[in-house]
């Protein structure tokens, strides 16, 4: 792995529902809410069926790109280079973890919109635009457990 490349953080929270996060730049700077599906030991979604079961992805650190708008996506958006066991994970934005299938949502804060108990995201686009418009093109990003207090 390149070392000389920037390095961000995402610290999260496992839940049976969902894994909301923070992502924080080199400089421990708040950069955006994530939000992923729950630990479901790395499984990957089965297209086949209604049910999204993917899992988050696994604690380690990774390479992650910018990609441009394409005619599926109009906007930009993060691909990782490589995650074990998966394939095409992306970083882009989101509103309800139900509608992800492993990928990482990213939005300014956590909100119950729907009042079922998971929490949501919002100002997702927006977030997501910013992101898009001030990260590096080629970037390290660490996925960890938030500590718990002492």
């Amino acid at each position: 792995m390149n070392d000389k490349l920037v390095e961000h953080v995402i610290e999260r929270v496992y839940l049976p529902t969902s894994t909301p996060g923070s992502w924080y730049d080199e400089k421990g700077q708040l950069v955006c809410k994530t939000l992923e599906p729950p630990w479901l030991n790395n499984q990957r979604d089965k297209k086949e069926t209604a049910e999204n079961d993917a899992s988050c992805i696994p604690e380690g650190t990774y390479i992650v790109r910018k990609n441009p708008p394409k005619p599926t996506r109009n906007y930009g958006y993060f691909r990782f280079d490589k995650v074990e066991g998966r394939s095409g994970i992306l970083v882009h934005r989101i509103t309800y973890v139900k509608d992800l299938l492993g990928c990482i949502g990213v939005g300014g804060r956590h909100v119950d919109l729907n009042a079922d108990g998971i929490p949501d995201i919002v100002e997702s686009g927006k977030k997501l635009e910013w992101m898009y418009q001030n990260l590096p093109e080629v970037f390290k990003l660490t996925i960890i457990e938030r500590r718990k207090p002492k």
